[in-house]
């Protein structure tokens, strides 16, 4: 039986899975961002998540702590400009579950959507302009949409994910409007967004750890 909760000290499976998701994808997240940028995001993302999973290593830390150090690490020891953004969205989705003994499908939500808005006031963008935002938007959107419609925590899960996925293939015909690959202009159009796949990845991983939780 599907549980409808899973304790905030068992969570944090749900970062070391995520960075072993980034440390896998690494190559092909610098290969997209070689096409318009400077081809280091998979590079600098790998440095960055496996530093936090170094200094995880061996402790019985929660989710609050994990998405804490994972966050801080990021936005203060990775340069470019993706190190502030992902740094800010897990310190903020760590937020709100900070005195939490447990997560559930209304607290889950809060989370990311606390990431989405810290995002969009950092960065200042929104769906359209090819960033990590295409993929997050609409990630949130469908899981709130879907826990207001009478899906279980799972079951939303899977609508983030499928949102997530769909948003990343989305910015491959979006002309870059913000950051370095802007300068190209319609040459930037054609190509994934290394920000919104590297955001794809993220929620779909976090997506199964969740679910994985909530069924043990």
């Amino acid at each position: 039986m599907t549980e409808v909760s899973f304790r905030n000290d068992r969570g944090g499976v749900i970062v070391l899975n995520m960075v072993k998701t980034i440390q896998d994808n690494a190559v092909m997240l610098s290969d997209i961002d070689g096409a318009i940028g400077d081809g280091d995001h998979g590079i600098n993302m790998k440095k960055g998540f496996t530093i936090a999973a170094e200094r995880l290593n061996g402790k019985p830390a929660g989710l609050y702590d994990s998405l804490w150090l994972l966050g801080t690490v990021l936005l203060t020891e990775i340069g470019g400009s993706m190190g502030p953004l992902y740094g800010t969205m897990f310190r903020e989705m760590a937020k709100p579950i900070k005195e939490s003994e447990s997560i559930d499908a209304d607290t889950f939500g809060t989370m990311i959507q606390s990431a989405l808005d810290a995002i969009t006031r950092l960065g200042g963008a929104i769906v359209g302009d090819k960033t990590l935002v295409d993929t997050l938007t609409p990630a949130v959107t469908a899981y709130r949409e879907a826990i207001g419609a009478g899906k279980n925590f799972s079951e939303a899960l899977g609508y983030m994910s499928d949102a997530a996925q769909q948003g990343k293939e989305s910015t491959r015909n979006l002309v870059a409007k913000i950051g370095r690959s802007a300068r190209l202009g319609d040459r930037s159009r054609g190509v994934l967004d290394a920000g919104a796949t590297s955001c794809w990845l993220i929620l779909a991983s976090m997506a199964d750890s969740v679910r994985m939780l909530l069924a043990s």
